[in-house]
């Protein structure tokens, strides 16, 4: 199998930043790349820029909102779009592009993009709790099948599951992203099997993954730590090392996540 490096990243529109991620790629040497936020359809997605370089890709996005892809060079098989039970948003109701997976190298990678919530009496909020508890069935049922299988829950999980992981509470009090329900939910898949195995590597406090575009948050250190790579036991097992990119935040044109990168044995 070997070793295989794999990143996420919420790239906020994959046609603004793709010279970003192209040098991301090859900067760092990633074999796999879970993307989220592509912001595209698609017939849209910007295929050839990858594939010039050896990389596969699945995508899945439907309009210029939400769109997740994953991207790799160590193949791209059994590529499944969604996961049992996914619900969905709308009047009517359908569902979002915001899980896509495929077979690389024997690790079944999936970007997700949790849906937001908005606050926390808003209906997508309870849409987001939803979409997540369905996760976790699932999620607990692919353990169930198989206990030996190479899972990996990368993306924008849109909550900070600790205090720590905000940078003040104070200021996040009665918003959404750190409520006990939102929490709960993100619990929920840990306790089904699934461990962060990131936070091993990059211990807090102030270690973040967002920083919003206003009121100068990224350089005041305003962040929150919401992307993550939650690893099934088999998986877990093979982490070696794993860092946020923060540099990527930095300079013109960035997005306003930094990418998540993992190394396994």
């Amino acid at each position: 199998m070997g070793a295989v490096r794999i990143a996420t990243w919420n790239v906020n529109s994959i046609r603004a930043r793709l010279d970003r991620v192209t040098a991301f790629l090859e900067r760092h040497d990633v074999d796999v790349l879970a993307v989220q936020e592509t912001k595209c359809r698609d017939a849209q997605f910007p295929y050839l820029a990858f594939e010039g370089s050896g990389y596969e890709v699945a995508h899945a996005g439907t309009n210029q909102w939400n769109g997740v892809a994953v991207v790799s060079r160590v193949g791209l098989e059994d590529v499944q779009v969604g996961f049992p039970g996914m619900p969905g948003w709308g009047d009517p109701v359908a569902a979002e592009a915001r899980a896509v997976s495929a077979l690389c190298n024997g690790v079944r990678v999936w970007s997700l993009y949790v849906p937001n919530g908005r606050s926390l009496d808003d209906p997508h909020m309870a849409y987001k709790l939803d979409w997540l508890a369905r996760l976790r069935d699932a999620g607990a049922q692919w353990l169930a099948d198989d206990a030996q299988a190479q899972i990996a829950l990368m993306g924008d999980w849109n909550i900070a599951p600790h205090d720590e992981d905000v940078w003040s509470m104070t200021y996040y009090e009665d918003k959404s992203h750190v409520s006990p329900a939102e929490r709960s939910a993100f619990a929920a898949v840990v306790e089904a099997g699934f461990s962060d195995v990131v936070r091993p590597h990059t211990p807090g406090p102030g270690t973040y993954t967002y920083w919003d575009y206003t009121q100068l948050a990224f350089p005041k250190k305003r962040g929150m730590r919401i992307d993550f790579a939650l690893a099934s036991p088999a998986l877990a097992a093979r982490v070696e090392h794993a860092v946020i990119d923060r540099e990527e935040r930095k300079g013109k044109g960035a997005s306003d996540h930094a990418p998540v990168i993992l190394d396994l044995a």
